[in-house]
C-alpha cells in the first residue's frame, strides 16, 4: 500500500524553509515574554517610586500638620512620581506597540507555513492573516463581544496604561489640590482644582494612547489580509 507524498515534501528545500521559519517563530515568541517582562518591570518600579514618596509625606505630615512645609515638600516630590509615571505610560505603550509588531510578525510565519502545506489549516487555532482581524483573533479577541468590549472605554482603563493613567492622573489632581492650597484657595477651589487637573490628565493620556494605537508604520501595513467574511 503507498501513500502519496505531498508535493512541498517532494521538494529539496522544503525542511530549510520550515526550519528557518520556526527558529524565527520561537525568536519572536522569546521576544514577546521580555516584553511583557519589561512591561512588569516598568509598573513595578514606578509603583516603587510612588509608594516611597507616599511614605515620606506621611512622615513630613507628622512633623508639620500639614502645614506649608508640607505643601513645600509634597508638590516638588510628587511632580517626580508624577514624571515617572508618566515616562512608565509612554515606554508601555511602545512596548504594546512591539508586542502588536510580534503578533504580526507571527501571523506572517503562520502564512508560511500554510504556503508550504496548506492542508494543516484546519489544525490552526490563531491566524495566518497579518491584518488588525488577524491580530485580534491571535490575540483571542475575534468574538463581537470581546471586539466591543476591546473598543469601550472600561476596557481602556483595564490595560497597564489605562490603570496607571487613572493613578498618575489621582497624582496630578493631588498637586493641583496642593499648589490651591498654597496661594490661600478655599477648600472648594482646591477640590475644583484637582478635579480639574485630574481631568485634563485622563483626557490628555487617552488622547496619546488612541494616536498611538491607530498609528502604523509601513512595515505592518497587511501584505496577507483575513479574507472577506
Amino acid at each position: 500500500m503507498s501513500t502519496e507524498i505531498p508535493a512541498a515534501m517532494r521538494d529539496p528545500g522544503t525542511a530549510t524553509k520550515v526550519q528557518i521559519l520556526a527558529t524565527e517563530h520561537w525568536s519572536l515568541l522569546a521576544t514577546r515574554s521580555l516584553t511583557y517582562t519589561e512591561s512588569l518591570s516598568r509598573v513595578n518600579i514606578f509603583l516603587a517610586i510612588l509608594s516611597g514618596a507616599v511614605i515620606a509625606l506621611a512622615l513630613v505630615a507628622q512633623a508639620d500638620r500639614f502645614g506649608m512645609t508640607f505643601i513645600a515638600v509634597a508638590i516638588p516630590l510628587l511632580s517626580v512620581a508624577l514624571f515617572a509615571g508618566i515616562a512608565t505610560i509612554s515606554r508601555l505603550m511602545a512596548l504594546n506597540r512591539d508586542d502588536y509588531r510580534w503578533v504580526i510578525g507571527m501571523n506572517r510565519l503562520r502564512h508560511g507555513y500554510l504556503e508550504l502545506f496548506p492542508e494543516l489549516e484546519e489544525y490552526l487555532t490563531a491566524s495566518p492573516y497579518d491584518d488588525l482581524q488577524g491580530a485580534l483573533r491571535t490575540l483571542g479577541i475575534e468574538s463581537p463581544a470581546a471586539a466591543g468590549r476591546l473598543g469601550s472605554v472600561l476596557h481602556l482603563f483595564q490595560t497597564l496604561p489605562g490603570m496607571l493613567t487613572v493613578i498618575v492622573a489621582s497624582i496630578a489632581g493631588a498637586i493641583g489640590a496642593l499648589a490651591a492650597a498654597a496661594i490661600s484657595v478655599p477648600p472648594l477651589g482646591s477640590v475644583l482644582a484637582a478635579a480639574t487637573a485630574f481631568a485634563v490628565v485622563v483626557v490628555a493620556l487617552q488622547a496619546w494612547g488612541r494616536r498611538a494605537v491607530t498609528s502604523r508604520p509601513p512595515s505592518l501595513e497587511p501584505r496577507f489580509p483575513s479574507p472577506p467574511g
